[in-house]
């Protein structure tokens, strides 16, 4: 077994790594497990280390915290008992964590047999908080379930937000609404940029070309991991034209049969059972999202097309081909992503598109559709200008509303800012570069982390 001391000893004494904050909130639920999912590359260990961080600056003593990344080759192959052993070495060197409240900090859990059934053990019978992430090759939100048996919180990563990437960039905007014409021009440049270029951390300063690299680099490494080798997936060949095809072309309606007769005609044999399964897969993965149209009908849903976002829009512009240049598609993939930050993927916060009775369509409501509730109508474009747009999107959204009873449409696009009344409420039209920076989850402050950290120290007493 790898020498246990010496890696608790070296991250005692490693500083933490400088980080862009993110805006994440982490739960703080007395006997669960925070587990942290996301596509490859999108910050889930630095994500642990910003808690870890908090947690200090809150008051919690270092050596209550124990961090493992078990794709360290020192812990490989991960031998049984290797966690039990890490976390009797960590008290051995530290006996008051266990009196107090020891914060597990496990990267990379996937990697060791048996884990869920570690971590449900001492969530039971020691004082502690976990925090676990893992590949999406082996983690998932239904093993989430299944694994812990409901004694863990899952919580989705993505690449970072715009309001992330600003951040990332020396930017730090408070209110959107305080912006003055400097600021506002500024902010305009970065959200044409971040379209362009993305939020994974990695990325953001890079050139041109080795940006694109690196991006589809991230995607063969989706592919390889988290569906062809996690799937068994034998015409990995199919699976990549079907990845590209998708991935090309974010934003727009797609069906299956339609990618399959596509396919063919290139000479891919490929069954439409196989590309549904392929479909899942890379929800699963987290590498792109199929929204359906919404009605509480499966059937109805099962036959109306459903509209694909990319996990992150400068994923999509690096998959493109070379003169692609459709900043709106890119525009409303990132609204896409804002909608699925805010509301997550419960059946409350599903994000879906809406088809009204005339066939007009709106591209996202927020709602249960299982209840036929609509909480949200928003549309996506770059701009109003033309007026044949202007009434097409207004007259979608004010037949939607009409319909769904929501009082308050919105329309986002690239510079446009204006109020419209209607007969069913109000629109509002928000320029993204706005709109992307309201309503923020709020991330855990120190004053939230001190408060984890005293009620801790009051159940060690």
């Amino acid at each position: 077994m790898a020498n246990l001391d010496f890696l608790i000893a070296e991250f005692q004494e490693s500083a933490l790594p400088a980080l862009t904050p993110r805006e994440i909130a982490l739960p703080d639920v007395d006997r669960k497990a925070t587990v942290i999912l996301g596509v490859r590359r999108a910050g889930k260990t630095f994500l642990l280390y910003q808690e870890i961080r908090r947690l200090l600056d809150a008051g919690v003593d270092r050596r209550d915290v124990l961090y493992a990344n078990f794709e360290d080759d020192r812990l490989q192959p991960a031998a049984p008992g290797l966690l039990a052993g890490l976390l009797e070495t960590f008290y051995r060197f530290n006996p008051a964590a266990r009196r107090r409240t020891a914060y597990l900090f496990l990267d990379e859990i996937q990697m060791v047999p048996g884990w869920p059934r570690f971590v449900r053990r001492v969530l039971d019978t020691e004082n502690v908080r976990v925090y676990l992430t893992g590949s999406s090759a082996k983690l998932l939100h239904a093993e989430v379930a299944t694994e812990l048996r409901g004694r863990g919180l899952a919580v989705e990563v993505f690449p970072f937000s715009f309001s992330e990437s600003n951040a990332a960039a020396g930017i730090h905007v408070r209110a959107a609404g305080a912006a003055g014409p400097k600021l506002r021009s500024q902010l305009e440049r970065r959200l044409l940029t971040y379209l362009d270029v993305g939020g994974f951390p990695e990325v953001q300063s890079m050139p041109l070309a080795s940006r694109v690299q690196t991006l589809q680099d991230y995607v063969e490494l989706v592919l390889l991991r988290d569906v062809v080798e996690r799937h068994r997936i034998e015409n990995a060949l199919a699976a990549r034209a079907f990845a590209r095809t998708l991935l090309q072309a974010p934003s727009r309606r797609f069906t299956v049969n339609k990618v399959h007769r596509d396919l063919r005609s290139r000479g891919l044999q490929v069954s439409k059972d196989t590309l549904h399964a392929l479909l899942q897969h890379f929800q699963d993965a987290y590498l792109a999202f199929a929204a359906p149209i919404f009605n509480r009908s499966a059937r109805i849903r099962a036959t109306n097309p459903r509209k694909i976002y990319v996990v992150d829009p400068g994923l999509a512009w690096a998959m493109s081909h070379v003169t692609a240049a459709d900043t709106g598609a890119r525009l409303e993939n990132a609204v896409y992503l804002h909608l699925r930050r805010q509301h997550g993927r419960l059946l409350q916060g599903e994000v879906a598109y809406y088809l009204t009775a005339s066939g007009r369509e709106v591209d996202f409501v927020v709602g249960d559709m299982y209840e036929s509730r609509a909480g949200r109508l928003v549309q996506a474009c770059t701009t109003l200008a033309d007026p044949a747009t202007r009434t097409r999107e207004v007259a979608a959204l004010a037949e939607a509303m009409g319909e769904t009873g929501v009082g308050e449409g919105e329309i986002v696009t690239l510079h446009d800012e204006q109020r419209i009344e209607i007969d069913a409420g109000v629109i509002r039209v928000v320029p993204a570069w706005r709109w992307l920076l309201e309503d923020r989850p709020r991330a855990p402050g120190a004053a939230g982390a001190a408060a984890r950290a005293t009620r801790g120290r009051r159940r060690g007493r």
